[in-house]
């Protein structure tokens, strides 16, 4: 029997179409200790444009959370986009499993493309956690941050509880990371405000083949790692101006923990809150969201962030 061409992988053609079309290229760099980063980069590094990195969150690969805002962004920025360690084709045999090794192996790809400094870095649920982890690393090479719907002040009793939609870690990772179409459905139903009504089963079969299904056992531990143990009381306060966005009606990570994230940091920080959109803010309001990045990363930075920034700089100089 001929098998039937898979329209995930035409998308993903597709998106690596438009990203190599918006003046990015394709890399993967051995970090030489069994470690192995991919990252989409610039063809050429204009020094006159400020650096942007788009960090991904669980799901499919960089492109297909990240295609909406290239062509765009590339105009603006040197824009860096790295797949993170267990997706796309990044990976690693070592054993740790935490949003600070991925930071770590992010940062160190970022200096083997000669990039080091003044990094504004934008990370979309768990890459908000890696994004996250990055500024509290490296305070001295990130500029600026955004937090797009991403838990960072979650505790590991919140699930106990009662805050989330599900009962435990367990029941989350079978959703975040669907092995049938029925938990892909249910994965939608959480992450949209307005979810698609018609889901074909054949599509969502074509896009777990595809997508989810590599890794699998990795994805499952990163999950692990971002909840055990943690505790707002363990998490540091960064100091680079940040912004954290997020949609009003969000079922993965409820807009309490905004609310948090934004009291934890204070007056570095400022709040968007984006009205009838759930956690996938990324597709469902992405004009608005880019509106809000370019605000907060291009134009002028509201009075006190700027002060923030100028202080820091000037004694980073």
């Amino acid at each position: 029997m001929v098998k039937c061409i898979s329209l995930t992988t035409l998308q993903d053609w597709l998106y690596r179409y438009s990203f190599g079309n918006a003046g990015l290229q394709s890399t993967t760099t051995d970090l030489g200790d069994g470690t192995l980063i991919h990252f989409w980069h610039p063809k050429s590094h204009k020094p006159n444009k400020p650096t942007l990195l788009l960090i991904h969150g669980i799901g499919a690969n960089a492109m297909w959370q990240w295609n909406e805002f290239i062509s765009p962004l590339c105009s603006k920025f040197n824009v860096y986009v790295p797949d993170l360690v267990f997706f796309g084709d990044s990976y690693t045999s070592r054993p740790d499993r935490t949003e600070s090794f991925q930071a770590q192996c992010v940062m160190r790809a970022m200096e083997a493309h000669g990039v080091r400094r003044r990094i504004h870095v934008v990370g979309l649920s768990y890459g908000g956690f890696v994004a996250y982890s990055l500024a509290a690393q490296f305070p001295d090479a990130v500029e600026r941050v955004v937090i797009v719907a991403a838990g960072v002040c979650m505790e590991e009793m919140d699930v106990d509880e009662g805050l989330f939609t599900v009962r435990s870690v367990d029941e989350a990772t079978a959703i975040l990371l669907p092995q049938t179409p029925e938990k892909l459905r249910e994965l939608v139903r959480l992450s949209f405000y307005r979810p698609a009504k018609f889901l074909p089963s054949c599509f969502l079969t074509d896009f777990i083949d595809v997508m989810c299904t590599e890794y699998l056992q990795e994805r499952k531990e990163l999950i692990q790692a971002l909840h055990k143990d943690r505790k707002l009381s363990n998490l540091p306060k960064i100091t680079q101006p940040t912004l954290i966005v997020w949609g009003d009606q969000d079922q993965i990570f409820p807009l309490e923990l905004a609310h948090r994230l934004k009291r934890h940091l204070g007056e570095n920080a400022q709040l968007v809150t984006i009205e009838n959109a759930g956690h996938a803010i990324n597709v469902e309001k992405s004009k608005e969201m880019f509106k809000h990045l370019k605000s907060f990363l291009v134009d002028p930075l509201p009075p006190k962030l700027e002060m923030a920034t100028t202080a820091r700089q000037t004694k980073d100089d």
